[in-house]
């Protein structure tokens, strides 16, 4: 495989396609906008339709040599880019598909987003062969643009979501089977939960230590965006009260967690049937962690994977964490990262105000006292900086006035 990282200044190779509205349904179908709707019926699955540019270095990375590509067609939608489906001859004549992501105007976010999820799949794919499409590579398009692309294998989709009994088997065997290349929390490189570059690029031997900071850097980038006071408030709450007190007991006391690989957004639109009746995901932004985090995005009710099925089923092939009593906390503290992004980056979120009140949640159950005197200083300080607003607005009315009547006494000195 030949890593694609040479911006090229070439010309990308354009094929014109023609939309075919009976075409069998391909790809990724979904955004996250469309999911928060959460319809009924299922998620709709699109088909192809129209052409996409395919740059120099995708060429290049077709991974059998001597391919020639001679279809590229729009299949599918992504929130951040456009995806395609690749036809590609190979040099027996057979014909071989693949599918084809690439993130445009993102500049190193972009990269991450491709980079992070290669690394994710590639990951998946030695665990758990055929749960994942096979990645094949990664770089710069060639366009000329600096936008970056992803190839891996393609595969049909069949229904979204996967089914609750083989989605959950699935997942929890890649969970238990995974082993850490370091025996530690982490990952040796950045991955992307949607425009978040996760900061999990570290290894460690503490779980609370590694999920505090992922959690803490998706906090950073939400505060100056939601300039919300009553957030700061609870989620730096959580930050230092919650997410030890609910963490630590999983690695004390002679408990023992094993650090699994997990998918990083489990969600409907990234989990599907394929044609032969298997589930299988993608969209990964994978790193080594408690298990448990991958169910945190099932929680909340947008998504039909909050169907107790498949929580249910996911219990019966991977035991809940000691301490058990801890568990319901624990998934709702995993849902923060997963909302928190969503309420941040999706057009048309409503998550706002349900992360506040989650966090706020689980502050009243363990540091309850904590959150009242921080509420409390929160109101102090709003009075004392309104009265001081109002004091200065006052001030401010006086000096006009007075500059007014300096005014008028100098236009009356005059005559």
């Amino acid at each position: 495989m030949m890593s694609m990282t040479r911006t090229e200044t070439k010309a990308p190779v354009q094929f014109m396609i023609p939309a075919n509205p009976g075409a069998s349904p391909v790809g990724d179908s979904n955004t996250q906008s469309q999911a928060e709707r959460a319809p009924i019926s299922g998620i709709p699955l699109s088909i192809a339709q129209g052409n996409i540019g395919v740059g120099e270095n995708v060429i290049k990375a077709l991974p059998i040599p001597g391919s020639v590509l001679i279809d590229a067609r729009l299949s599918g939608s992504s929130l951040w880019g456009k995806t395609a489906k690749l036809v590609v001859r190979l040099p027996d004549g057979k014909p071989q598909d693949y599918f084809l992501k690439v993130v445009p105007n993102l500049g190193t976010i972009g990269k991450q987003m491709c980079h992070g999820e290669f690394e994710s799949l590639k990951a998946i794919h030695a665990v758990s062969p055929g749960f994942v499409p096979k990645p094949y590579a990664w770089g710069e398009t060639g366009n000329g643009h600096g936008d970056y692309f992803l190839l891996v294998e393609f595969c049909h989709l069949g229904r979204q979501p996967a089914e609750p009994g083989k989605l959950s088997s699935r997942l929890a065997d890649m969970h238990m089977r995974s082993v850490s290349p370091t025996g530690k929390f982490g990952f040796h490189v950045s991955t992307c939960h949607a425009k978040i570059i996760q900061a999990v690029d570290v290894w460690d031997d503490s779980w609370c230590m590694v999920f505090g900071r992922h959690l803490g850097h998706i906090i950073d980038l939400a505060s100056p965006i939601l300039q919300w006071a009553e957030f700061d408030v609870v989620s730096d709450l959580v930050l230092e009260k919650v997410v030890p007190r609910l963490l630590l007991p999983l690695q004390s006391d002679g408990r023992v967690l094993k650090p699994s690989l997990i998918h990083g957004d489990c969600w409907d639109g990234n989990t599907a049937m394929d044609i032969t009746g298997e589930a299988f995901i993608f969209d990964a932004c994978s790193f080594y962690g408690h298990n448990e985090y991958d169910t945190g995005n099932w929680r909340a009710p947008r998504h039909k994977l909050s169907n107790k099925a498949y929580i249910k089923n996911y219990k019966l092939h991977y035991p809940m964490s000691e301490p058990v009593e801890d568990w319901d906390a624990r998934n709702l503290l995993y849902s923060l990262p997963y909302n928190i992004g969503n309420a941040i980056y999706v057009p048309g979120s409503n998550q706002r105000q349900a992360v506040y009140e989650d966090m706020t949640s689980l502050c009243e159950m363990f540091c309850s006292d904590d959150l009242r005197r921080a509420m409390t200083h929160l109101k102090e300080r709003k009075v004392f900086e309104n009265a001081r607003a109002g004091t200065e607005y006052a001030s401010s009315e006086e000096e006009e006035e007075e500059e007014e009547e300096e005014e008028e006494e100098e236009e009356e000195e005059k005559y």
